[in-house]
């Protein structure tokens, strides 16, 4: 796809893909909130706000925005195999089962979405990738193909797709802590800067230096499973 046909998309096609009302699933995952709620270790929206904090800097764009930044640099060469096996080596670093298997549920129903809404995208090379088990399709590369076929700049495709991370981790806390709508986006707005200054801080990695240090938030995706009751998939 060219340049100009790249920008033949309006701006607000992209804001549809970072709605929280998108219908690829997050809404059913809590990714290992469930659990800290329910080991009383997440009580209070300061705490929220740290796990945001720490999940966003050592999770979320060391690991997650690398394979959007390695669809930047893949796609326009054609250097697809390369874009496969970094989507698929961060896919087995996630080590909690139900956590790995929600992000690539998301990932293919934001695929199968995207396909419907934009069948004009060069989508052939992705759907022989998926149908060949090269491709694991997790969402943070289904998300980097699409924004980078609407023309979105990767510094708007990364920042709108840690808002996503962030947004989708504040409604789940809404449903499981006793904080308000408005306490809600207050934290948001808050948090809002750190994807550009987060990002900034990791964009000069090269998308194999991607890494995971988030321990805490692991084992509570781990233990997930295990929960007596739960109201999320993980």
């Amino acid at each position: 796809m060219t340049a100009t046909e790249q920008s033949s998309f309006h701006w607000l096609a992209y804001q549809q893909l970072l709605d929280s009302a998108l219908p690829i699933g997050g809404f059913s995952h809590s990714f290992g909130l469930e659990t800290l709620v329910q080991q009383g270790r997440m009580t209070t929206i300061s705490e929220l706000e740290a796990y945001i904090r720490s999940m966003l800097a050592n999770s979320w764009v060391s690991s997650d925005s690398m394979v959007i930044k390695a669809a930047y640099m893949h796609i326009p060469n054609g250097e697809l195999s390369d874009l496969w096996d970094i989507d698929h080596m961060l896919h087995v670093q996630r080590v909690g089962s139900e956590s790995r298997i929600g992000v690539q549920k998301m990932g293919r129903r934001l695929f199968q979405l995207t396909r419907s809404l934009y069948p004009e995208l060069n989508w052939q090379p992705f759907d022989e990738a998926v149908s060949a088990g090269r491709c694991s399709s997790n969402h943070p590369v289904v998300h980097g193909w699409v924004s980078y076929h609407l023309g979105v700049s990767l510094d708007q495709a990364v920042e709108g797709y840690l808002y996503t991370c962030i947004m989708t981790c504040i409604n789940s806390a809404l449903r499981l802590m006793s904080i308000g709508q408005t306490q809600g986006q207050m934290l948001l707005a808050k948090l809002v800067p750190l994807t550009g200054s987060e990002w900034q801080r990791v964009s000069q990695l090269d998308p194999k230096e991607a890494y995971t240090n988030s321990p805490a938030g692991d084992l509570a995706m781990m233990q997930h499973e295990t929960l007596y009751s739960r109201l999320f998939m993980s």
